[in-house]
């Protein structure tokens, strides 16, 4: 494969064609190069741009700075594309001796931080800008930045010196596999990831978790943050200066009511996909609209909610939002009714195509496993969807091929490319129905369901549902054991007891 050509070329040149280069990056994209300042001699070196895209991952920009006059290098790498809806932690449990650990890729982007609970060391964001190395390389830099200045220090606080110094012996044996410890990287983008090496299988030393951004992290991005909800820092806010944004459209709200009035006012703030299947069951007889506040820029607008019953499942909540500031949107199913006393498992035997068709509710605490791959995600993997099990697999898929960015780059190795390969070549063959297989979600509430193809849920003989009693884990994973709910059960006792005794008189 031929190098890149250079081209010399000005700023402004550079950035209108990188702004132009848009969603599709091309591989031969043309290297950049342009003349810049070099902040340790003040001459003139040159910096080399290239935008290109991490396969099934992000659209990276890379930079190198070199200057022929002092030898000053550095490199950089940001992201071209967009922030993500969620932030993302990964936290990785490094033993002692396990050197091959050490070797995994790390993307990190600059809002990204780095912590060592073990070490109680914390690499904030603007310590190290973003970078595309390994774990090891990441300790052995800061590392590295920390022993720079020691010689000034043992002249300055001889003893703050001598206790960098005890840090620096516990942190290189870290970067060189000595010491156990467990790395985190968490960054509120959600453009920062670390390399899976059994993927698509699950890592026993990786967790990931997905989360909502704070307000603070928000306004740290750069969005439009209410102040009143940044820790208090601006007490004398107006309501009239939260609501005078840009762009920022009021609405009345819509109160209650009827079917058809309410279908069109869950559809504007919700998926088609997700509407269309909920009122192929029932639609609204009221419509409820309370405020919010919005998930991306913090903006306050309007949330939509209405109770519906679905057949053979349960009382479901339906939430849907969407911001006229920037234009996001949001939907949420929630289950109804009291916590479901035993866990569900259902198990679908997928036959022809009509079962790719049915409509399926998969709730945030549901997992799903297809034993013919050997694939298995755990609860909260792909989150609450409505969808059906046509789109239940592509969404594996796109979520497999988002997490796992270097699924076919140039420095994965060849076993674990074709592993890859082959593995999504089972993961199509599902869709095409070329041999039967099996859709299995667990769900420890009892919060998801599978449609039936017939009237009654009994003539069903491919799909299968099967009650059991949770664990101890389970029930501690949930946060059931320790809640206690004596105080509530006296309560609407009492209530249900004064009713009763005024009638009797």
């Amino acid at each position: 494969m031929a190098a890149p050509k250079e081209q010399i070329m000005d700023v402004r040149s550079v950035v209108e064609a990188v702004a132009a280069g848009g969603d599709d990056v091309e591989i031969d994209t043309p290297l950049y190069v342009v003349e810049s300042l070099c902040m340790r001699c003040g001459e003139n070196g040159t910096t080399r741009l290239l935008l290109t895209l991490i396969p099934h991952f992000r659209k990276i920009l890379l930079s190198a700075f070199d200057c022929p006059h002092c030898g000053e290098r550095n490199n950089e790498v940001e992201f071209a594309g967009e922030i993500q809806p969620r932030g993302c932690c990964y936290s990785l449990c490094v033993p002692s001796g396990d050197k091959k650990l050490l070797n995994r890729t790390v993307v990190k982007a600059e809002s990204a931080t780095i912590k060592i609970p073990e070490l109680d060391f914390e690499i904030p964001p603007e310590a190290q800008r973003g970078s595309l190395s390994t774990i090891e390389g990441i300790l052995v830099r800061a590392a590295d930045g920390l022993e720079a200045l020691q010689d000034e220090r043992k002249k300055v606080d001889p003893k703050m010196a001598e206790a960098i110094d005890q840090f620096l012996i516990k942190l290189r044996a870290c970067a060189s596999g000595d010491s156990s410890f467990t790395f985190i990287l968490d960054d509120p983008a959600g453009n920062s990831f670390i390399d899976n090496p059994l993927a698509p299988s699950p890592d026993p030393s990786l967790t990931i978790t997905f989360y909502e951004r704070t307000p603070e992290q928000q306004a740290a991005l750069g969005y439009l943050a209410d102040p009143s909800q940044l820790g208090g820092q601006s007490d004398e806010v107006s309501s009239e200066g939260i609501n005078d944004v840009p762009h920022r459209l009021l609405n009345e709200p819509h109160g209650s009511v009827g079917a058809r009035a309410g279908r069109q006012a869950i559809a504007q703030g919700n998926s088609a996909e997700m509407a269309e299947a909920l009122f192929r069951y029932s639609a609204p007889e009221e419509v409820m609209v309370f405020p919010s506040t919005c998930g991306a820029c913090m903006v306050k607008c309007d949330c939509k909610m209405f109770v519906t019953n679905i057949p053979y499942f349960q009382e479901v909540i339906v939430m849907a939002s969407s911001c006229d500031a920037c234009g996001y949107r949001n939907s949420e199913l929630k289950p109804g009714g009291p916590i479901s006393e035993k866990g569900k498992k259902i198990t679908l035997h997928v036959e022809n195509i009509k079962d790719l068709s049915r409509d399926v509710i998969k709730s945030d605490s549901a997992g799903v496993e297809i034993p013919e791959l050997e694939l298995e995600l755990t609860s909260g993997t792909l989150g609450g969807m409505v969808t059906t099990v046509e789109g239940l697999i592509t969404k594996i898929s796109e979520s497999l091929e988002r997490i796992h960015g270097f699924t076919f780059g140039d420095s994965l190795e060849e076993d674990r490319k074709s592993k890859w390969l082959d593995f999504r070549a089972r993961l199509d063959k599902l869709l095409s129905l070329k041999q039967p297989w099996t859709l299995i979600i667990d769900d420890a509430l009892a919060n998801s369901f599978v449609a039936p193809a017939t009237d009654d849920l009994k003539d069903d003989k491919q799909l299968r549902f099967e009650e059991y009693v949770r664990s101890w884990d389970q029930n501690e994973e949930l946060g059931l054991n320790d809640m206690d709910t004596t105080s509530a059960d006296a309560a609407y006792s009492s209530a249900d007891a004064a009713p009763s005794k005024s009638a009797g008189d």
